[in-house]
C-alpha cells in the first residue's frame, strides 16, 4: 500500500450555492402533473408539448420537471434508467456564466466526464452544464433561471420540442459534442 502524497496541491472544486432542481422521468405525465398540482400544491409554468412540464413550488421557473416516457417503452415499469421512471439529473445553482465556463475546467482537472452543455434552455432560460457522478447519475449546473413571483408574472406556454426548446445556442457553446442521438431528436429525426 502506498501513502498518498500529502504535499499536493488540492484540485480546485465546484462551489454551488443551493441545489436547485430535479428532473423525473414519469410514466404518465398527466397523473403526474395532477398529483404534483392537486395533491403537492406546484404551479405549472410551462410545457414542452405534452412530453414535459415545468413546475414550482417557489420563485423559480421550476424546481421539478417531469418528462414522460415513450409509452412504447419496453422498461416503463422498471426503476430507474432514462427508459423507465426516476431521476434524469438534479442540480445545483452557480452565481454566474462564468463561473459555469470556470466548472468546464474543474471538472476535466477532476476528469469528470462532461455530458452537455454549455447551453441555455427555452423554458426557464438557464444555462446548464451536465456532468456524471461516480455513479453515472446526471449532476447539472445551472445559473440565470426565470424568477416568477408578484413582481415578475409570467404566464404559462408549451413550447415546441426542438432544438431552440432546448438549447438556444443550438448546441454552439457545447464544451464537448452532443449525442448524436440528442442532436437527431432534438432536430426532428435530421442528424
Amino acid at each position: 500500500m502506498t501513502s498518498p502524497n500529502l504535499n499536493l496541491a488540492p484540485k480546485p472544486k465546484l462551489n454551488p450555492k443551493r441545489l436547485g432542481h430535479l428532473v423525473l422521468v414519469v410514466r404518465d405525465i398527466q397523473k403526474s402533473v395532477k398529483f404534483y398540482t392537486e395533491v403537492l400544491g406546484l404551479s405549472v409554468s410551462d410545457w414542452i408539448d405534452d412530453q414535459m412540464v415545468f413546475l414550482r413550488a417557489g420563485t423559480d421557473h421550476h424546481d421539478l420537471a417531469l418528462s414522460q416516457i415513450p409509452l412504447n417503452s419496453p422498461d416503463i415499469d422498471d426503476l430507474p434508467r432514462y427508459s423507465r421512471p426516476g431521476m434524469e439529473h438534479f442540480s445545483y445553482l452557480v452565481d454566474s456564466v462564468e463561473e459555469m465556463e470556470k466548472a468546464v475546467d474543474v471538472l476535466r482537472a477532476h476528469d469528470v466526464e462532461i455530458v452537455r452543455g454549455i447551453g441555455r434552455h427555452g423554458p426557464g432560460a438557464n444555462y446548464f452544464l451536465v456532468f456524471k457522478d461516480p455513479d453515472g447519475n446526471n449532476v447539472e449546473l445551472y445559473c440565470e433561471m426565470t424568477q416568477i413571483d408578484a413582481a415578475h408574472p409570467y404566464e404559462a406556454k408549451v413550447w415546441e420540442r426542438n432544438i431552440e426548446s432546448f438549447d438556444r445556442f443550438r448546441f454552439e457553446r457545447f464544451v464537448v459534442p452532443p449525442p448524436p442521438g440528442m442532436v437527431k431528436e432534438k432536430s426532428g429525426g435530421k442528424a
